[in-house]
């Protein structure tokens, strides 16, 4: 089995507001407490997701709406996961879509389990033992406490971005076994596992935004451009929206030098040579399923 990987965690030397809010930012609210007396009631900020989300198949797969799968609790401050099905399988006649959506049912299901007591490493776990269905999937979870500690767990190239300020201060990275093929959790017997994810715990602060997406993102679209995409939007949704219309843009623009395809040739692929003596090389971006998560960091005041 591979060594696990360990991204560097960007730990934020300002201090941090707590507070606490739903996903729904509808059912936000203030909670104020009468005292009994004199006395005022002790009050605390707990931090939460406010959430937008926006998911494109790929132009073949269209009809049956792709193969990324991503799921939103509430619960805590906020729980986002997305699972991004390997195509391959399609090869077996066994439709990819199949396990990630039995993956993210069982993650979503299982959140509030004793046993994950919040950590998404284990609830990695639990939900792949859980899946039944042939397949596989790379695969993230980020979990917001009301603290603003925020538990990451991920297992292949999909992958999560902390912007603050505009700027980007967190970068998960892909695990790869080699170009083009990630760890992924599987059916079969021979794959990756919750333990080789790779663990990542950061604090964020309110106002902080989160971008989680498939490699259909990731691929396709720079970070300075998923920044200053975001960056235009207050609304999340909207932000989600724009983001994931930007990477589909430049997943169809054979002339556009995508991170993948930067990627490509740094790892020897690339036109043959008579094109590059013409002064020809490979580019465009990666047709793909396209999600984007984006999660705000808001807060709430409430009772102690």
């Amino acid at each position: 089995m591979s060594p696990i990987l360990r991204s560097p965690c960007h730990r934020s030397l300002l201090s941090f507001s707590r507070s606490s809010i739903l996903v729904d930012p509808t059912k936000n609210r203030t909670i104020s407490c009468a005292p009994p007396s004199s006395e005022l009631t002790p009050l605390r900020l707990e931090l939460s997701f406010s959430v937008g989300a926006h998911l494109i198949p790929h132009p073949n797969k269209i009809d049956k709406g792709g193969e990324d799968v991503f799921f939103v609790s509430s619960y805590q401050g906020g729980v986002i996961g997305v699972a991004d099905g390997v195509s391959g399988w399609a090869e077996r006649n066994i439709d990819p879509s199949l396990f990630p959506r039995d993956l993210m049912a069982n993650a979503s299901y299982l959140v509030e389990d004793e046993e994950v007591n919040y950590d998404p490493q284990i609830l990695l776990k639990k939900a792949h033992a859980a899946t039944s269905s042939k397949g596989s999937a790379t695969v993230i979870v980020a979990m917001l406490e009301k603290s603003g500690f925020l538990k990451i767990a991920n297992v292949g190239d999909c992958g999560l971005r902390v912007i603050r300020e505009g700027e980007i201060v967190f970068s998960s990275f892909p695990q790869e076994h080699y170009f083009d093929c990630p760890y992924q959790l599987s059916s079969e017997r021979v794959s990756q596992t919750y333990r080789d994810a790779t663990i990542c715990n950061l604090e964020l602060i309110e106002g902080d935004r989160i971008v989680m997406g498939s490699d259909g993102l990731f691929d396709n679209v720079f970070d300075h451009e998923i920044s200053s995409t975001i960056s235009r939007f207050n609304d999340v949704v909207e932000a989600a929206k724009a983001l994931a219309n930007l990477a589909s843009d430049h997943s169809r623009d054979t002339s556009f030098d995508s991170p993948y395809s930067l990627e490509a040739r740094s790892q020897g692929f690339d036109v043959p040579l008579w094109k590059k003596i013409l002064g020809m090389k490979l580019t465009g971006g990666k047709l793909d399923d396209i999600t984007v998560v984006i999660g705000q960091v808001i807060s709430s005041t409430v009772g102690s």
